[in-house]
């Protein structure tokens, strides 16, 4: 039986792919490098970003499945430093969704909300740093 075995693709919502793209791309510096449909208004775009190539999608809201259930989560991004990633995001618009925390044994974690609705979480992981 399999389990996780690590994050394939993380997918944000937004009414505005195009406009989410360009607000991404724009924040990590490079282009999607998928896009679908090739013209016209956006349905889906993705990033390859960080030195494993993670992937974050962009997808259009109204292709999202309904929420159910009572929980969320958040997918956590690793970063070496949280207050200067956060602050680059709250600089590019994002609003705080959980302020920078420092959890020990070298663990800081934060959350944001971008301009489209998606929380975004950032963690310092010393777990993640030994591994690059």
């Amino acid at each position: 039986m399999n389990t996780l075995n690590g994050l394939t693709t993380m997918v944000l919502t937004a009414e505005d792919v195009d406009s989410a793209a360009r607000w991404y791309a724009d924040l990590l510096g490079v282009d999607p490098y998928f896009r679908r449909p090739e013209s016209g208004p956006a349905a889906y775009v993705e990033f390859r970003i960080g030195p494993d190539e993670d992937e974050l999608g962009l997808m259009d809201r109204s292709y999202a499945p309904g929420a159910s259930g009572p929980g969320t989560s958040t997918t956590y991004w690793h970063v070496d430093d949280v207050e200067a990633t956060l602050a680059d995001l709250l600089a590019h618009g994002a609003t705080t969704h959980e302020p920078l925390i420092v959890r020990g044994h070298g663990f800081v974690t934060a959350s944001v909300v971008d301009p489209f609705g998606n929380v975004l979480g950032l963690m310092h992981s010393p777990h993640w740093s030994g591994r690059h």
